[in-house]
C-alpha cells in the first residue's frame, strides 16, 4: 500500500464548537464519508470500555496542528472510553516512531511529545539522528545514556512492529487518523477538518454507548 502523510493537504483546521452544528445539519456524521466501518471488528485492549486509537507521525504538520485539540478533548473524555496515540511506521517515519516508543517506555511522552512537535515544525529540527533526539531529551531531564539504551531496545522495536501491524489492520494510509472501539475509521481528510473528526469520533463513541446499553 502507497502510504503518505495525508490524503488531502487541504484539511482545514477548525474549531471543534464548529464540527456538532455542522454535523447537525446533516443529522450526524455519515458512515462512508466521514468515516468508514472496518469490515472485521479488531480486538479491543480492555473490552469494557469504548477504545479510540490516534494513529499520527511527528513529522506530520497536520498532526502537529491537530495535538493540542487532541490533548485538550482527551481529558474530558468520559470514564468509559481508553484513549492512547500509536505513531504510523510509514517508511519515512520509521525514525520518529522509535522516538516515540522510547519516549513512552521512558513513560515521558505525554510530557516530552508536544516538545518533539516544536523541534520539528517550529524549529525546523527534523530529530532523524540519534543524537539529536538524545539532546532534546536530555534538556527534558532525561538521561542521554538511558534514552539511547531504550531507543534500540527489543522492546520498543516490538513494540514498533505491533503498531505497525495494528495500523495495517485499521487501513491507515494518511494521518491524522482515528480508530474507534476496534470498528471505526476516520481521519481529518474524510471528516473534513480538525475539528469534525473529533467531531465524528465523539459521534461514534455515543452510538458505541447505545450499542451497549441496548
Amino acid at each position: 500500500m502507497r502510504r503518505e502523510f495525508i490524503k488531502n493537504s487541504l484539511v482545514v483546521a477548525v474549531a471543534g464548537s464548529i464540527a456538532p452544528a455542522l454535523f447537525a445539519q446533516a443529522d450526524g456524521p455519515q458512515e462512508g464519508k466521514h468515516y468508514r466501518r472496518l469490515n472485521n471488528a479488531l480486538p479491543t485492549d480492555d473490552p469494557k470500555k469504548i477504545e479510540v486509537i490516534e494513529f499520527f507521525w511527528y513529522g506530520c504538520p497536520h498532526c502537529a496542528s491537530i495535538d493540542p485539540l487532541v490533548v485538550d478533548w482527551s481529558k474530558k473524555l468520559g470514564p468509559d472510553v481508553a484513549f492512547r496515540k500509536e505513531h504510523v511506521a510509514f517508511p519515512q517515519a520509521i525514525k520518529h516512531q522509535q522516538l516515540f516508543y522510547t519516549l513512552k517506555a521512558l513513560g515521558v511522552e505525554s510530557q516530552v511529545g508536544p516538545t518533539v512537535f516544536d523541534s520539528i515544525h517550529k524549529d525546523r529540527r527534523p530529530l532523524l539522528q540519534v543524537n539529536d533526539m538524545a539532546e532534546l531529551a536530555a534538556k527534558a531531564g532525561i538521561d542521554r545514556k538511558k534514552f539511547t539504551e531504550t531507543f534500540e531496545s527489543f522492546s520498543v522495536k516490538t513494540r514498533m512492529r505491533s503498531s505497525a501491524a495494528l495500523s495495517d489492520k485499521f487501513g491507515v494510509d494518511g494521518v491524522p487518523a482515528f480508530g474507534v472501539n476496534g470498528k471505526y475509521y476516520t481521519a481529518a481528510a474524510m471528516a473534513g477538518g480538525n475539528g469534525q473528526v473529533i467531531a465524528a469520533i465523539d459521534a461514534l463513541i455515543v452510538k458505541e454507548r447505545a450499542g451497549r446499553k441496548a
